[in-house]
């Protein structure tokens, strides 16, 4: 083959691999990586193509281990002379969470892309296809390089820190409600708009995967938390309410944890905007900060989940948990 760039495509299932099953009218995986090739016309043209097998199964499956995996697999692909980068296929229900796992612990100047799609094969306007040739003309750009972990989704490219899926049909669901997308794919080009100022890089091959998530509610109290901390849980995230804030019958079981040398760290359960320590009053985020709440920005609980995983593969310290977690969001 005459053109230079070689491309590898790992495939991990998810819709983009999916067709309905006539006898229970259901999407299920089914296609395979040459199949899901062979609908993006051209492809020939822009890249070589290495596939590589993970596995055919829908995100709600992927555990945090596989996602190591999966991370260990892209480290192994990327690194090689004659890759330019990686794509990895994934269904969108976890998607975020994998790509900013890779985000987080690869580092490199190739670009790596996360692509999905929301409408099976079976289905009118299937858009696993269009979104693969973006991820494709994405992942052969020298402008994709030293971005961090990307995704490219209905020609919108986000990174991996910052995007989130937002509605449960949209084929444009995947959004960064914060700061918005950094570039766009239009006739067969990658744009961008706008850089990242930083990038974490948390150098671990180990994940805790004992980590719980709490959505904050009125009235909740110390139950949940009790539950995890008896049941050995190493961590736990919090999706408090507004700025960061808990129901007063929460904090025993906060300082419960902390005293058990077991991380709590904070969000809020809204969709944009960072946790301060605004407030002082019983549960307040003040007070929670004085007892050794650790703050997560302006992440969702989902991520700084993931985030809160890699940092306990690394270290017990709190101190140093407390420094990896909040890396960047204070000055």
């Amino acid at each position: 083959m005459s053109n230079k760039n070689k491309v590898a495509i790992i495939f991990t299932g998810g819709t983009i691999s999916m067709k309905i099953d006539p006898r229970i009218h259901a999407a299920i995986p089914a296609l395979t990586s040459e199949e899901i090739i062979s609908m993006v016309t051209n492809i020939e043209n822009f890249s070589e193509i290495e596939v590589i097998n993970y596995a055919n199964i829908p995100s709600p499956h992927i555990t945090p281990s596989m996602m190591m995996e999966i991370a260990n697999l892209v480290k192994k692909t990327i690194a090689r002379e004659d890759i330019t980068g990686v794509i990895v296929t994934h269904g969108t229900d976890t998607l975020e969470e994998t790509a900013y796992l890779l985000d987080l612990i690869i580092k490199t100047d190739k670009p790596i892309v996360i692509v999905g799609a929301m409408r099976n094969s079976s289905e009118l306007g299937y858009d696993g296809s269009s979104n693969l040739s973006a991820a494709l003309c994405t992942a052969i750009s020298s402008r994709a390089k030293n971005k961090g972990v990307l995704v490219v989704m209905n020609n919108e490219v986000n990174a991996a820190s910052e995007v989130t899926k937002t509605n449960t049909l949209s084929l444009d669901t995947f959004k960064s409600p914060e700061f918005g997308s950094l570039g766009i794919v239009d006739n067969d080009e990658v744009i961008f708009y706008r850089d990242m100022i930083s990038h974490q890089f948390i150098d671990t091959n180990i994940i805790e995967e004992k980590v719980g998530l709490i959505k904050c509610v009125p009235g909740i109290e110390s139950d949940i938390l009790n539950f995890y901390i008896d049941s050995g849980y190493k961590g736990i995230v919090i999706e408090a309410l507004g700025r960061g804030n808990l129901p007063p019958k929460m904090v025993s079981g906060v300082k419960r944890a902390i005293n058990k040398n077991i991380p709590v760290v904070m969000v809020s359960r809204c969709p944009t905007g960072r946790v301060l320590d605004s407030y002082g009053y019983e549960g307040g985020g003040k007070h929670l900060r004085e007892l050794g709440v650790i703050f997560g920005g302006n992440l969702p609980g989902q991520k700084i989940r993931i985030k809160l995983m890699l940092a306990l593969g690394l270290t017990n310290n709190m101190n140093e948990i407390k420094e990896i977690i909040e890396q960047n969001l204070f000055i």
